[in-house]
């Protein structure tokens, strides 16, 4: 969302995860790190709160440094970032939209300059709005929605491929609405239908295999980030999340290793493929 707008529903906002009951669990504490991405750069977008910080903390464990990409200045991103030096790793954080085409061309500048390559990105950022009825849709919605979770994908991936070195990992936020629909997130789940063939057919375009590069994408069901409460009413929180197997909606952490499987040697035989993490909701496709 441009920063001369108002901030909308269901897009998330400065400082929202202090303010959740409870609060999300980003890190795993048994968690044992083995220097799974040691030496690689990884570049996260959406990386200051929910999936995309679990992500960013966990493939910091593995021995990444960090190119953190997040709506504004907030708390939340230094709070990540913050951790991410404790961890001992460095870290590059990032604001602004990731529809705007000038960010990221200063996305592709900055890193550059400080790290002068990346082995994966996660394009992770995204907005959704709840609509009982189709009708109430907005068409100035639909393109918003669009140009955050598609357009600015697409431009990023596309800018920012130049700077990947051989075999490195492209891995794509999309969701379990891209499969099951959902009634009330109709332009979201479109949205995520086109991550989904955006994932499909990169990973078999002839410039990403010169570099060997591996495109796949993690689907997750209901996972508590703060951008659900910002969605849904107190009213439909009541049962989100509770019709899995489990019985219950996912954490972050819970999702993270998904990303780290991708990001990693272990799944170089793993290309135009989607990771579902939704507690046993079984979906076709």
């Amino acid at each position: 969302m441009p920063n001369s707008q108002e901030p909308k529903q269901g897009y998330l906002m400065d400082d929202q995860t202090q303010n959740l009951t409870p609060i999300p669990q980003l890190e795993d504490s048994s968690y044992e790190p083995s220097n799974k991405l040691r030496g690689k750069i990884a570049l996260i977008t959406g990386g200051d709160s929910g999936i995309g910080a679990a992500t960013a903390l966990l493939f910091a464990k593995e021995g990444a440094d960090i190119v953190l990409v997040h709506y504004q200045s907030d708390q939340d991103a230094q709070k990540i970032a913050d951790k991410i030096l404790k961890i001992g790793r460095r870290v590059l954080v990032l604001a602004g939209d990731i529809a705007d085409e000038g960010f990221i061309k200063k996305i592709t500048a900055e890193t550059s300059q400080k790290f002068g390559h990346v082995d994966i990105l996660v394009n992770n950022a995204g907005e959704q709005h709840v609509h009982e009825h189709f009708l109430d849709i907005p068409m100035s919605e639909v393109t918003r929605i669009f140009k955050t979770n598609v357009i600015g994908m697409f431009m990023l991936t596309k800018a920012i491929f130049p700077l990947f070195r051989e075999g490195g990992s492209i891995i794509n936020t999309t969701s379990i609405t891209a499969y099951a629909g959902s009634p009330v997130l109709v332009d979201y789940s479109a949205s995520k239908g086109a991550i989904l063939s955006f994932t499909r057919s990169l990973a078999q375009n002839e410039d990403i295999l010169e570099k060997k590069i591996r495109v796949n994408a993690v689907a997750p069901g209901p996972i508590w980030t703060p951008l659900i409460p910002a969605t849904f009413t107190s009213e439909q929180l009541k049962t989100w999340g509770k019709s899995n197997a489990l019985k219950r909606p996912g954490q972050p952490y819970e999702v993270a290793p998904s990303y780290l499987f991708l990001a990693t040697n272990a799944s170089e035989y793993v290309t135009g493929q989607t990771i579902h993490v939704n507690g046993g909701e079984i979906v076709n496709g």
